[in-house]
């Protein structure tokens, strides 16, 4: 499938103090209300490592949506370019995500990413970051907080509060199954967080993560053999 060149955003290889500095200026321009049209098709997006980290493995599936079942799925690896430094993740892994997006055989409504959205401390996490390269709806589903505070998370499943730093409401704390450790939704771009959290719900399976990124995840992480795609 023919696709149009994204427009880049900035060069992939700064210095830590610049990646912060292009943290700052990209920020402001994420969308945290809804952009969306309509969705046949969802993106989930995992990142793995090999090579005790000196390879980038990045994994998309695309499912369809209400069924949810496989119609594409991509696994891309490239060289690191940047060491482990909490906060500034998305330096890398998007550059391996964007290539594995480049070869979907069609382009997502929406995107699920394992990741922060804006739950950020600088607002601008993995998901955040993605949706602004790609401009399309994102949402970050992570499985820990990377900053933030909330109450108490209601025991049944779709439970949630709201995940606040700074007095900002960054996310929510979602009980995605009863008896299980909350995960964490937030605004990636092009989404509010009430919508996230609705879609987030709704792809919900029988285990903690959405279809999406627990397909990616079990993709990255080279967890046994993916379900066949649909013709």
């Amino acid at each position: 499938m023919d696709k149009t060149p994204l427009t880049p955003l900035h060069e992939w290889t700064p210095t830590p103090d610049k990646a912060i500095a292009l943290q700052r200026e990209l920020a402001p321009r994420v969308e945290r209300e809804d952009r969306i049209g309509e969705v046949n098709l969802i993106a989930g997006v995992d990142i793995g490592f090999e090579q005790e980290g000196a390879i980038t493995r990045a994994a998309v599936v695309l499912l369809d949506w209400p069924s949810l079942t496989l119609v594409d799925h991509v696994i891309y690896r490239e060289p690191t370019r940047m060491p482990y430094i909490p906060g500034l993740l998305s330096f890398r892994e998007i550059p391996a995500a964007l290539e594995a997006f480049n070869k979907l055989s069609a382009t997502p409504d929406l995107v699920m990413v394992d990741g922060q959205g804006i739950a950020h401390p600088r607002r601008l996490g993995v998901a955040s970051h993605l949706g602004l390269w790609l401009d399309l709806p994102t949402i970050g589903v992570a499985k820990s907080i990377l900053c933030g505070r909330h109450d108490e998370v209601p025991e049944q499943r779709g439970g949630w509060t709201p995940l606040s730093h700074r007095g900002e409401v960054i996310g929510a704390a979602l009980r995605s199954r009863e008896k299980v450790k909350p995960i964490f939704i937030s605004s990636g771009h092009r989404v509010s967080l009430e919508t996230s959290l609705d879609w987030v719900v709704r792809c919900l399976g029988r285990t903690k993560l959405p279809e999406p990124t627990r397909l990616a995840d079990r993709l990255a992480s080279r967890r046994g053999a993916m379900p066949a795609a649909s013709s």
